[in-house]
């Protein structure tokens, strides 16, 4: 398919700007199905603004400010490992250090494969 430059407006700034042909092939290589909402400076800063908000909600207060969840005593059912688990073993079904869980989860005949 043959692509022209094309102008289109960015919903950001509201400026005009050119959707080239060879951006055009790309995001048809990519199977990209909208065109460019915005125009490249306003791309940067966006993205941009999404790592720092990415980056500080991490770490943010929020996290810091949250109680540390309740672990409980357990040993593990396979290998007698004592652990910590995030619910109040029962007793009902076996619990697992995180290595064994790890393990009885990637092994073929797990029930917790889907």
């Amino acid at each position: 398919m043959t692509y022209s430059d094309r102008t289109l407006t960015c919903s950001e700034c509201g400026n005009d700007y050119v959707f080239t042909a060879g951006e055009q092939q790309y995001y048809a290589d990519r199977g990209f199905q909208n065109e460019p909402k915005r125009c490249h400076a306003c791309r940067v800063v966006r993205r941009a603004d999404m790592a720092r908000r990415r980056e500080t909600r991490d770490s943010g207060p929020a996290e810091q400010d949250r109680p540390r969840r309740q672990m409980y005593p357990a040993t593990c059912a396979e290998c007698g490992r004592e652990t910590e688990v995030p619910f109040e073993p029962r007793g009902i079904r076996p619990v697992y250090c995180a290595t064994c869980f790890t393990r009885q989860r990637n092994s073929p005949s797990s029930r917790f494969r889907d």
